[in-house]
């Protein structure tokens, strides 16, 4: 489990830091992240996309951001926001649990009822040939995940995956089919 800084967010850690690597070479006009937390993954994004935007559901982590980004806004998921992406990420809560006590890590029954909240709200976000990443776990029912992407108008592959002690990272890439 990752441990929390000061401002109540979580201190980037083996998820972040393997999400990093996996958008590296993502670049465009602009780009979402979804649950930006500490903006370490927003910061990333800035150096590749001309317009960044970060949401959180957590106003206290936005206003004390540890790696600040121009634009955040305090949301859940990104149903503020009326905007298309480029590019949507989403470092997801996908620990499977009956109850949410933690909206950064608990994704309810199978660690998919948020996840696949904060999916349906990105669909409006992503451009048309946009692509959409996410990060789960083996912990999740992760095939149910990207079943369900798939259903809502994506095509969806898993692009890394990521063996630690207790479960395996996985990040998906899904790219949005034209409408």
């Amino acid at each position: 489990m990752q441990n929390k800084s000061l401002n109540d967010t979580y201190a980037p850690s083996d998820d972040t830091f393997f999400f990093a690597d996996c958008i590296a070479d993502e670049s465009g006009d602009s780009a979402l992240e979804i649950g930006t937390g500490s903006g370490y993954l927003g910061k990333i994004l800035q150096e590749k996309f001309s317009f960044v935007v970060g949401t959180d559901i957590n106003r206290l982590a936005l206003k004390s951001q540890d790696y600040k980004i121009q634009n955040s806004v305090c949301c859940k998921g990104a149903d503020a926001l009326g905007k298309e992406f480029d590019l949507v990420i989403c470092n997801l809560p996908y620990l499977p649990s009956d109850s949410i006590q933690d909206m950064a890590v608990d994704g309810g029954p199978e660690g998919l009822a948020v996840p696949l909240e904060i999916i349906s709200s990105a669909v409006s976000r992503v451009k048309p040939q946009g692509r959409l990443l996410f990060l789960t776990s083996s912990l999740a029912n992760y095939q149910a995940l990207i079943e369900k992407t798939k259903s809502m108008g994506f095509s969806v592959g898993i692009l890394a995956k990521k063996q630690l002690f207790f479960e395996e990272l996985i990040v998906v890439k899904a790219v949005k089919l034209s409408s």
